[in-house]
């Protein structure tokens, strides 16, 4: 059945709702179209296999076609680049601090599905002078590597969509695709949220998806670290403060030393109404991290400090179990799984969750409590059926993936969920 058949309007009010539609990226050539010497500068800490980073993302996206309807990026770009409007803009903005004069004239020379591609991969640089031929960069568009964690580019917080302020110019592009699709693609129905440009504190302004997690639709919960600034979360306050009812902010300061904690969502995810999944050293034990509680009253704010997250939310009557990433019994074997993501679970309904398998003690966790432990060739292959089970966890290969420093809930940007009752 066509989008336009069935109800993919924006609102997501949790993280646990049963899923009605997500957008991926399935990874192109952008993954591979690095060396060593640039990866850092595309953030990772290695280059990746793309055949085997794909077979494993298959998995991901084999048993999420399975429960929910996905929708692919690149398929969404293609559609609003049809409108003449989006094709144009997207294309000054892309080539607004580009070194090849040139490019604007490729781009607006390629039909939809062609320029789509060339947003995403990128486009070489042209030799045609001296400067550029010693020009380093091969790309006078860059590829877009971290494109498949389509998390961090776009936040649906209920009806609306935040346009990302991304940490990293490398990653702005992702963001200001996800924004035209969120404008233009009618099916979505919504309105976007961006930073405001004029504004004197726009530079120091970053908020990423991985650090935004919707916990109710009276409550959020924003990390604050490498990628997300206390003015990407002050942005937030200012938006949701013109609203008349009640609003209740946690706000988590991350760890900035070691990339596996860039985001919240990495060493904090919801598993169900009563569960969740915690990195133990940063969430629940004494740190110096703080916990913060912002309250947003008829316009008025109030913030204080928490003792953790989980005894904060306990306050507004959430009362949450937690489930260790990395189990409780050896710091190192929680350090090494929640450097691969063992923390960073995506729901795609209360209690049915999709995570790394190679994270054993972490999935041990999930048995031990009651989860169904499910290989995702078993879904994909229709062996089991997820319906059969009141909880269950299924588990994707990671040997590559997690090396690109994100777990499923990075490679998955929710467009809709059914509205869960407290």
């Amino acid at each position: 059945m066509s989008a336009e058949k069935l109800n993919y309007k924006v609102n997501v009010n949790s993280e646990v709702g049963e899923l009605e539609a997500v957008i991926l990226h399935t990874m192109g050539t952008e993954v591979e179209n690095m060396t060593p010497e640039n990866a850092e500068r595309a953030l990772y800490s290695d280059i990746l296999n793309l055949s085997v980073a794909r077979m494993e993302f298959d998995q991901l996206k084999g048993v999420l076609e399975k429960v929910t309807k996905v929708f692919e990026v690149e398929d969404l770009l293609g559609e609003v680049l049809k409108n003449d409007k989006v094709k144009s803009g997207l294309i000054e903005k892309v080539c607004s601090c580009c070194d090849d004069p040139h490019l604007r004239e490729y781009l607006k020379e390629l039909n939809t599905e062609d320029l789509a591609l060339a947003l995403i991969e990128g486009v070489p640089m042209s030799r045609d002078s001296l400067t550029r031929f010693l020009n380093e960069q091969r790309f006078a568009l860059r590829p877009l590597h971290n494109f498949f964690f389509t998390r961090d580019a776009s936040i649906s917080i209920g009806n609306k969509v935040l346009a990302a302020k991304m940490a990293s110019q490398v990653r702005e592009r992702e963001s200001q695709i996800m924004e035209a699709i969120f404008d233009y693609y009618p099916a979505f129905d919504t309105q976007t949220i961006t930073a405001d440009r004029r504004d004197r504190n726009y530079r120091h302004i970053s908020i990423e998806g991985g650090d935004v997690l919707v916990a109710r639709n009276d409550l959020t919960l924003i990390g604050i670290g490498a990628r997300t600034t206390p003015q990407g979360v002050d942005l937030i306050v200012d938006k949701l403060k013109k609203q008349k009812e009640k609003h209740h902010i946690l706000v988590q300061e991350l760890p900035t030393g070691r990339e596996s904690f860039i985001h919240l969502d990495m060493v904090f995810t919801f598993l169900s109404q009563e569960e969740c999944m915690v990195y133990e050293p940063v969430v629940l034990q004494p740190n110096r991290f703080k916990t913060i509680h912002i309250t947003l009253d008829n316009g008025h704010v109030k913030i204080r400090e928490e003792k953790n997250i989980l005894e904060s939310l306990s306050q507004l009557k959430m009362d949450l179990k937690p489930l260790y990433c990395g189990g409780q019994d050896d710091l190192w074997t929680q350090e090494r799984e929640q450097w691969h993501s063992g923390a960073n679970f995506f729901a795609f309904a209360p209690g049915k969750v999709i995570g790394y398998g190679r994270n054993v003690k972490t999935i041990e966790q999930l048995s031990f409590n009651g989860y169904e432990i499910i290989e995702a060739q078993d879904i994909i292959e229709n062996r089991k059926q997820v319906k059969d089970y009141t909880k269950c966890a299924i588990t994707i290969a990671g040997s590559e993936l997690s090396r690109g420093g994100g777990g499923a809930r990075c490679m998955t940007m929710p467009v809709r969920r059914k509205e869960i009752k407290w």
